[in-house]
């Protein structure tokens, strides 16, 4: 008995466990264990996440429905994906949307050169083939038999999506920022995504052998279809509440004292709390410790803040807006209450 993604079952449970990605598969488990393996196996893979995050994971992976992970920019959604191809101990297939990203470049596209030289050859034994033969139609019926492999999967390059269908072990298939995307290719996912199958005319259907597991990423630029989200279990990230950003910190950035990755997360928090253009995400957070632990900080101090914000804040304008307020920001994140 298969879960669907390659890996098989012994008999009612697994004989053993090796990993984290083992008990995930190990529906005999009570749930709450599964999922508590499942925030086991991303925390292995440097991914620090909430609850909700690990059981929208475990459910992507039994129903074997893609996740649409909305959110901020910055607060984990392509990690999410790299963490996951590490706890399935899958290849990740990565496709980044843009604006006017077509067929050929998600999907496939024909090796012309290959097909050209292929036609040379064809011509340099086209009289081989027809020796004999008297008559039109005995030589249409001839070159019938010789086989027409000029469209093939011999002659296809693949792109992303189809090279992650075409896994035989399945895939992390990252779809990053889908959203940046053309109306026109969000409905071209639609086959994908509902059979883990693609239409090649030429060819025909190519099916998946194990369906990969599909992370998109939206960073809300524009709305999605209905019928995309139809296909997807819905997964919002926000920003972390304080106790896990000082968790994701302290993976991240390990050399960081508990005091200070402490003063770091409530300083954040608050500008989280101001009215800012962009506000601090995670990876800023994560690159404003790294760049405290290089300046061999302490504690926060009014003047390094200040010195740092940009770090922070990625616009002058919200630089501008919270300087006046550092000192009393500062003050307040050493003493770890609110303004």
């Amino acid at each position: 008995m298969s879960t669907g993604r390659g890996r098989a079952w012994a008999g009612p449970c697994f004989t053993s466990l090796s990993g984290p990605h083992d008990v995930m598969n190990d529906l005999d488990l009570s749930t709450r264990a599964a999922i508590d393996a499942v925030i086991a196996g991303l925390a292995t893979a440097g991914y620090i996440c909430s609850r909700q995050i690990a059981t929208a994971v475990f459910l992507a992976q039994h129903l074997q429905k893609p996740i649409l992970v909305e959110g901020p920019a910055g607060v984990g959604k392509t990690e999410l994906a790299k963490a996951s191809s590490a706890l399935l101990g899958l290849p990740l297939i990565r496709m980044q949307c843009y604006e006017g990203l077509d067929e050929a470049k998600a999907l496939y596209e024909w090796k012309y050169a290959k097909q050209l030289l292929y036609t040379q050859i064809l011509r340099d034994r086209l009289g081989e083939e027809l020796n004999g033969v008297r008559s039109l139609s005995a030589a249409i019926k001839r070159l019938q038999g010789t086989g027409d492999i000029f469209f093939s999967e011999q002659f296809l390059e693949p792109r992303p999506l189809l090279r992650a269908l075409q896994q035989p072990r399945g895939a992390v298939l990252l779809v990053d920022e889908v959203d940046k995307s053309d109306q026109e290719f969000e409905a071209f996912l639609l086959e994908i995504l509902s059979d883990y199958q693609v239409t090649v005319p030429e060819i025909g259907t190519i099916r998946a052998p194990v369906p990969p597991f599909v992370v998109l990423t939206s960073n809300s630029a524009r709305d999605l279809g209905d019928a995309l989200k139809r296909r997807c279990l819905h997964l919002h990230i926000g920003f972390p509440e304080p106790r896990l950003e000082e968790r994701i910190i302290a993976v991240k950035v390990p050399g960081v004292s508990a005091m200070l990755r402490r003063q770091i997360v409530a300083l954040v928090q608050e500008l989280r709390r101001q009215d800012l253009r962009k506000l601090p995400s995670v990876s800023e957070t994560i690159d404003w410790a790294r760049a405290l632990l290089l300046l061999h900080a302490e504690h926060l101090e009014a003047e390094m803040v200040r010195e740092t914000l940009n770090v922070l804040l990625k616009f002058e304008g919200d630089v501008k807006a919270v300087e006046s307020k550092l000192p009393a920001l500062t003050e307040a994140a050493r003493r770890g209450v609110a303004v």
